[in-house]
């Protein structure tokens, strides 16, 4: 027998009759549903049932997160923020954007199977396919089993998977003086120079040719260079000409007509609960607006509107 197995019976107190039944249909335990993209088209979710869950986050604590990450990869990770992902650019000058299409699905069991059997993972082959059952998902008639978008696993599973990628990419351009991040499929190369990021696309293709797994597919339409003449924008922040992380002119100005109105008692309970989600976004990405913003209407009101968001986390 193998090591996890055992290990979920441990952690769970279930029986081990109980814990293969649920094991046995993993992939299809899971209630799936679209909610709408912010820039069109629909996002699939697909939820894992309670107990597969709690297995999930057993094998995350237990196995992959003992598993080595690139440090380029900057999502789903202890420590890390959009804000770290940003300012990994934010001293150079132009930047170069891509993303892959279905990053989640596009990685599969064989990946994982592939991955455990390069790494030595497991000794016992029926490790392997209990994990596999765990953290993929089947969907509709097909045989491929592939990781879910709402898993709590698949977050630090994409990263586990992408480290050969990474490893790879990040040791090609840093030949040419580039700086390469990676925010789950959001791709961002940055440079001195514009010159500089001439072969970046090259070396991608080359990174993917050259990587076993998983399959990855660049998404033409979200390619983009921006310079310093332009708004450079990395996962969502601005990155400043004097080297500096921003949440942006447009962002500054609806937090502080939102507080305005706070501060007159015009926001209702959910307007409220967003601003003070906003001001904690803030406080981490922009320390020095929310001291203005404490300068200008004081440390009481703001001390209110934190009171809201512990309120609402436990409503």
């Amino acid at each position: 027998m193998g090591v996890v197995l055992p290990l979920l019976v441990r952690e769970t107190g279930l029986s081990q009759r109980d814990v293969l039944r649920i094991v046995i249909n993993a992939p299809v335990r899971y209630r799936t549903y679209s909610i709408p993209k912010r820039n069109g088209g629909e996002r699939v979710i697909s939820q894992p049932a309670r107990e597969l869950k709690a297995l999930q986050r057993i094998v995350s604590e237990h196995i992959l997160a003992h598993r080595p990450v690139h440090p380029c990869a900057t999502a789903y990770r202890t420590g890390l923020s959009i804000k770290a992902n940003a300012a990994a650019h934010a001293q150079n000058g132009p930047i170069f954007k891509l993303d892959f299409e279905d990053f989640f699905p596009s990685i599969t069991d064989r990946d994982w199977r592939a991955y455990c059997e390069k790494y030595s993972l497991f000794s016992d082959q029926e490790d392997i396919t209990v994990t596999t059952n765990i953290l993929f998902r089947k969907s509709g008639g097909s045989t491929r089993l592939r990781l879910a978008i709402g898993a709590p696993s698949s977050p630090l599973l994409s990263n586990v998977i992408m480290y050969d990628f990474d490893t790879k990419i990040a040791d090609l351009v840093s030949q040419e003086q580039v700086t390469y991040t990676r925010y789950a499929d959001d791709l961002t190369f940055s440079a001195r120079r514009t010159g500089f990021l001439a072969r970046v696309r090259e070396s991608l293709e080359q990174a993917i040719r050259e990587t076993s797994f998983p399959s990855l597919t660049i998404n033409e339409s979200k390619t983009i260079l921006a310079t310093r003449k332009y708004k450079r924008m990395v996962t969502g922040l601005i990155l400043t000409n004097d080297g500096r992380v921003s949440i942006g002119y447009r962002r500054k100005r609806q937090i502080r007509a939102a507080l305005h109105h706070y501060s007159q008692g015009r926001l209702d309970t959910a307007s409220q609960a967003h601003l003070a989600g906003m001001l904690a976004f803030i406080n981490d990405v922009e320390p020095e607006f929310l001291g203005r913003l404490t300068h200008k209407y004081g440390e009481s009101v703001l001390a209110r509107l934190r009171s809201v968001r512990l309120s609402s986390r436990f409503s």
